[in-house]
């Protein structure tokens, strides 16, 4: 299965590098588009006066191919999914080791101790000083 996706993944990318060069060779409505800046008159004389419709046709039918291979690509990648693992789920199951717990202390909690804040300043006012009272001579 997964070497058809992979074909089919290699066929889309041709495509849509096809699909990319069809749509820069369309001509404009107006002056004659990427087409003509690659040789306009070139590639009229090898695709014949129609070269607007066999353009347009071939692009039409390079965007179907595009859709359907685009879906065909999906649905296949889902049915890949769906039975990569004997068809009873899309992701593995994965097994952990047990972890062992770390065994639990019964020492008693630490307590933060806390500050006692700083006492606020007296309240600015008029004092008086007093010197200090020293030996006295007799």
């Amino acid at each position: 299965m997964s070497i058809l996706l992979g074909i089919l993944t290699v066929i889309l990318i041709f495509v849509c590098l096809f699909l990319i060069l069809l749509v820069l060779a369309q001509p404009a409505k107006s002056d004659g588009g990427m087409g003509s800046a690659l040789g306009g008159g070139m590639a009229e004389s090898v695709l014949g006066g129609s070269h607007g419709t066999v353009t347009s046709k071939l692009t039409i039918k390079m965007a179907i191919a595009f859709f359907v291979l685009s879906f065909i690509l999906y649905l296949g990648n889902v049915y890949q999914r769906a039975h990569a693992n004997g068809g009873s789920q899309a992701l593995p199951n994965i097994t952990v080791p047990a972890m062992h717990a770390a065994p639990v202390s019964t020492a008693k909690p630490i307590v933060p101790v806390t500050t006692r804040p700083a006492p606020a300043p007296a309240a600015a006012g008029p004092t008086t000083t007093t010197p200090a009272a020293g030996p006295t001579k007799p």
